[in-house]
């Protein structure tokens, strides 16, 4: 396989560009991008069989079933990681090890509860995104793998990418073995 065909089965939406700076246009639609995420992946995967959810979705890379419920993982991660931010100055957050997560039973697990933990999840974490203002969208936490500073607005942006990024992992995985 060449490296473009690497890099687009990896990336299939493109990097995410860390360190950009969002309007607050840029940002709702950051918010509803991750507010519209739980319904389109549950239309996508919800009635997949197994077969299915343990392909992987490119070579020697996490199934479909191993991306679900890193999504709602990370998603919950960055739930709580903005509720830091607002109400703590620049807190610390906590990284975690995705690769190894995605080693724990749990991952070998049905999708459909990850699946409602995300529809919940998001409606709560959503409630929240759509009250910021635009101070409160300045506010920082400190990601120490980074050693960065991290805005919510950018935050908002980066996890807007991050659920498109595995979506299409799974939507493209679908249209190339014929499955849509």
């Amino acid at each position: 396989m060449q490296d473009q065909d690497v890099y687009n089965l990896r990336y299939p939406i493109g990097d995410f560009a860390y360190g950009s700076v969002f309007t607050s246009e840029q940002t709702k639609g950051h918010v509803s991008t991750i507010a519209g995420m739980p319904v389109k992946l549950t239309e996508l995967v919800g009635t997949w069989s197994d077969d299915r959810l343990d392909t992987p979705y490119r070579p020697d890379c996490w199934t479909v079933r191993q991306v679900v419920h890193h999504v709602v993982d990370s998603h919950m991660n960055a739930y709580v990681r903005v509720k830091l931010a607002l109400t703590e100055n620049n807190p610390t957050i906590s990284p975690y090890e995705e690769g190894e997560w995605a080693k724990l039973p749990d991952y070998a697990l049905d999708i459909t509860p990850s699946l409602v933990i995300l529809k919940n999840l998001h409606l709560r974490w959503v409630a929240v995104l759509e009250s910021l203002t635009d101070d409160q969208l300045k506010r920082t936490y400190f990601h120490p793998g980074s050693q960065r500073l991290f805005p919510l607005s950018e935050v908002i942006g980066m996890y807007a990418w991050h659920g498109e990024h595995h979506y299409q992992h799974v939507y493209q995985l679908a249209v190339r073995n014929g499955w849509l």
